[in-house]
């Protein structure tokens, strides 16, 4: 991995992707490159400078010189920040993915003091002795606190919701988001040995394909996947809503941990950790094993990303 040097002519330096690579190695003639994504993750906007004594030719400069990193095949290390084609000119807002926390009590992922985990963070129990455990409280609510069951997902345990839209006050979220800004698909990605995603029912969703780094893609599009993508229809301004203004749809799922880590410690003990956690109306101070993650919630539309933490926990049976 390397810079490239932007600072004279524009080099367009281009690789295929991991899945690219693979169809090409067939070597069977039907290797064909049909789609291509644009980012702009080195790019610090702040840069652009209106007092350049030198005129308005200059007010970018320091942008168009930025060193940019060289074309490499990690989709999970580029392409975070994707760019699109928007023909408009008038728009003051673009749409972007926020975590709902709020909706009806059910989907809150900020862990409040007292439970077992960092603020901010999904705790997964990846059997059933930590759902057991986890769920044991009697004074706080589960299913708002950020904690879900990962061997019995269908039996209840919180769950993650994104929403999308225009998040500004100074637009009424009366007004109806223009058809080109509303997401249509989602693309939800996480580590294929941690976990799989589902539905709310715990039904499990059809991986798109898993690559090379393990990392597993979802695809969900809106109107064929009905139990994932949802129009958001409440124009209201209400505690449970996060977007401001318009809004176009949010995406809600669970994840179900994965059988290596349901019945093995391995992957706790190679790429994990150890703590105690205390646990209401549970024995205080039980071990736990985990190991930290992310899920990535990308827009295909609107090339929005957003990363949600998440720790996969299995309590340590004496």
């Amino acid at each position: 991995m390397a810079f490239l040097d932007n600072s004279g002519d524009i080099i367009l330096d281009a690789v295929l992707t991991d899945t690219g690579r693979a169809r090409l190695a067939k070597g069977d003639g039907s290797f064909s490159v049909v789609k291509f994504a644009l980012g702009d993750d080195e790019i610090d906007y702040e840069l652009y400078d209106l007092t350049q004594p030198s005129g308005s030719a200059y007010y970018d400069l320091e942008i168009m010189q930025t060193p940019i990193l060289e074309a490499f095949t990690n989709n999970t290390s580029i392409l975070k920040h994707r760019l699109i084609s928007l023909p408009r000119t008038n728009l003051l807002y673009l749409p972007v993915i926020l975590l709902n926390q709020t909706f009806e009590g059910n989907a809150t992922s900020t862990v409040v003091a007292g439970t077992p985990a960092p603020t901010g963070v999904f705790l997964i129990g990846v059997d059933q002795a930590t759902e057991d455990a986890l769920f044991a409280a009697t004074t706080f609510t589960p299913d708002s606190s950020g904690l879900m069951m990962g061997e019995r997902p269908a039996s209840g345990g919180g769950y993650i919701r994104a929403d999308q839209g225009l998040n500004t006050t100074e637009i009424s979220p009366a007004f109806t988001l223009d058809a080109d800004l509303v997401e249509t698909q989602y693309i939800i990605r996480l580590d294929n040995r941690f976990g799989q995603i589902c539905n709310k029912d715990g039904e499990l969703a059809s991986v798109s394909f898993v690559d090379d780094d393990n990392i597993a893609s979802y695809y969900f599009s809106l109107g064929t996947d009905t139990q994932y993508v949802h129009e958001n229809s409440d124009t209201d301004t209400l505690a449970t809503q996060v977007i401001g203004g318009p809004r176009g749809t949010f995406v809600e799922f669970k994840v179900r941990a994965s059988l290596e880590l349901n019945t093995s410690d391995y992957l706790f003990d190679v790429i994990g950790g150890a703590t105690t956690m205390t646990i209401p109306a549970a024995p205080p101070n039980e071990t736990y094993k985990f190991i930290d993650s992310m899920i990535r919630v990308t827009g295909a539309t609107t090339g929005y990303a957003l990363d949600i933490p998440v720790r996969f926990a299995k309590i340590v049976v004496p």
